[in-house]
């Protein structure tokens, strides 16, 4: 079996275990009549979700039809499904989940956790505009970084402190504004960064510049060096990370660079914190 053939089977199991689980009378259906099979039938699925009965039982045998995100969504609503089991079926039905789907409202308790226990380097989370949602205690004193009404990206571009914070500005500042175009494709129809960016553009001619070369970069690991409060430089390797299911989050931390001898300066930066 393909791929696109292993995809149809766990589609049809999916969609059948969950309306399996769910009998008429949680969804005010009547339940009279002999039902040979647990949960709802394929006909009373269709009538919840405003399809036909055809249709739906084609998409359970996973049959190649083409499907729009507003039945899918319809079938979702009509199986109660969760955002993590919506996001699923688009996924089996060979789509991509729409952003809005999985957009979290912020940051959890699990995650400042993970963010804490990357001590003594720093670590933060940013959602999709790049405001910080979390920072741990290096993240805030190194690298400046607040977890409360901030945004990395503007602040690297508008805050006088950042230019000496790293000795690499230039180099990193045309990383930054590629990774943000690339943010931004992935939410064409946001006309928030849009709005972003012009602000940018008034505010910084060094953001404007770089915006208007359409130039992209990658999250892979770079290597980056931060000048401390009290001028040592520190040498890391920062790479940036998605969340499978939380696509607004991305969570970078920093690592000390193989060979530099930062790791006894950290350990004594965090004892002072």
């Amino acid at each position: 079996m393909d791929g696109q053939g292993t995809r149809r089977e766990a589609l049809r199991h999916f969609l059948r275990s969950r309306r399996a689980r769910i009998s008429p009378g949680d969804v005010g259906l009547p339940e009279a009549g002999r039902r040979h099979t647990p949960g709802l039938r394929r006909e009373e699925v269709a009538v919840l979700a405003g399809v036909s009965a055809s249709w739906y039982t084609w998409l359970e045998q996973g049959r190649d039809i083409q499907v729009s995100n507003g039945v899918l969504d319809a079938v979702g609503g009509a199986l109660r499904l969760d955002s993590t089991e919506r996001a699923h079926l688009y996924r089996l039905a060979g789509k991509l989940p729409p952003p809005a789907m999985t957009a979290p409202t912020g940051v959890t308790p699990h995650l400042q956790r993970v963010v804490d226990g990357w001590l003594p380097a720093p670590a933060y989370v940013v959602d999709r505009y790049w405001n910080t949602l979390a920072a741990n205690a290096i993240a805030r004193s190194v690298l400046g970084i607040d977890d409360t009404d901030y945004n990395y990206l503007s602040a690297f571009f508008t805050d006088p402190l950042t230019e000496s914070r790293y000795p690499q500005w230039n180099e990193i500042a045309v990383q930054l504004v590629g990774q943000f175009r690339v943010q931004a494709a992935r939410f064409p129809d946001d006309p928030s960064f849009d709005r972003m960016a012009r602000k940018l553009s008034s505010t910084s001619p060094r953001f404007a510049e770089l915006w208007a070369r359409h130039e992209i970069r990658d999250c892979e690991m770079s290597n980056v060096e931060v000048r401390c409060p009290d001028q040592r430089i520190l040498s890391f390797e920062h790479i940036s990370l998605g969340f499978v299911e939380r696509v607004d989050f991305r969570i970078m931390l920093y690592t000390p660079r193989t060979g530099a001898n930062v790791s006894p300066e950290l350990q004594q930066l965090t004892g002072t914190l």
